[in-house]
């Protein structure tokens, strides 16, 4: 393999969870493009279809939209078995799905936590146990976790969302432990702030995109595009050495 072929994805088979806006479906994108075959999966199976089908218009390649509650196992058990069936394999997990709500300590009410926990903890064992079984089998995997650079630092009224990534940040490196022998690694991402539609609160409020900025090294928030390189590289043979790392893409927040 040269090595301009490092981030060709041809004849992988990625799937997406919550792959139908933000940096998930930035993420889809990439990897159609570099040649993968991409499952997207949403709540909601009118937008994970109309998502999987706009991509393949946009990139020509083959994919498929899945509704599925990630928090839930038998619907991961049957997204996975589905993803399998369309494709005969998975050779890319991205833990993708998850929400923030940001409250106060004295305020954080239990049903808040405990959906956060349950969506951006929770949801990524199901999804990862889900698939370990077969990319053992066939001896090829790359899962990738979206943990979050608050799973190395914390920030005020943030206490579900950092707990939930930190923990994150530690199944990823017992799973790379467990399934390294298989010729499978398991990394996690940890995007900063970047302009999504999940921080579009704290961009619109002055005081908070002030200590934003003023805490990011760059002075700007990120692009989502910006994403789609660390996402190629970690779902790629250009990786294929690095396992149970937390890559952070910031803008240099967490070096200070």
């Amino acid at each position: 393999m040269g090595y301009s072929d490092l981030f060709n994805l041809d004849r992988r088979v990625a799937l997406i969870t919550g792959g139908t806006g933000g940096l998930g479906l930035v993420m889809a994108q990439a990897l159609s493009e570099a040649g993968a075959a991409v499952v997207i999966t949403s709540r909601t199976e009118e937008k994970a279809v109309e998502a999987a089908a706009n991509l393949a218009q946009a990139t020509g390649k083959e994919t498929l939209g899945l509704a599925a509650d990630v928090t839930n196992a038998e619907d991961v058990e049957a997204m996975v078995r589905s993803a399998t069936d369309a494709f005969g394999r998975i050779d890319i997990l991205i833990n993708n799905a998850g929400i923030n709500i940001r409250k106060p300590i004295e305020e954080y009410d239990e049903a808040s936590w405990d959906l956060v926990q349950s969506t951006n903890l929770k949801a990524p064992f199901l999804c990862s146990r889900a698939v370990a079984r077969q990319m053992k089998e066939q001896k090829y995997g790359r899962i990738i976790n979206i943990a979050s650079m608050l799973g190395v630092v914390g920030l005020a009224e943030r206490s579900a969302y950092c707990s939930s990534k930190g923990g994150v940040i530690q199944l990823t490196k017992v799973l790379a432990l467990e399934l390294a022998a298989h010729n499978v690694t398991v990394n996690a991402l940890c995007p900063g702030p970047i302009a999504t539609e999940l921080n579009t609160a704290v961009i619109n409020n002055p005081e908070a995109n002030r200590m934003f900025l003023d805490n990011i090294a760059m002075g700007r928030w990120g692009k989502p595009s910006e994403i789609a390189g660390p996402i190629l590289f970690l779902a790629s043979e250009a990786s294929s050495f690095m396992t149970g790392s937390a890559l952070t893409v910031d803008g240099g927040w967490t070096a200070k």
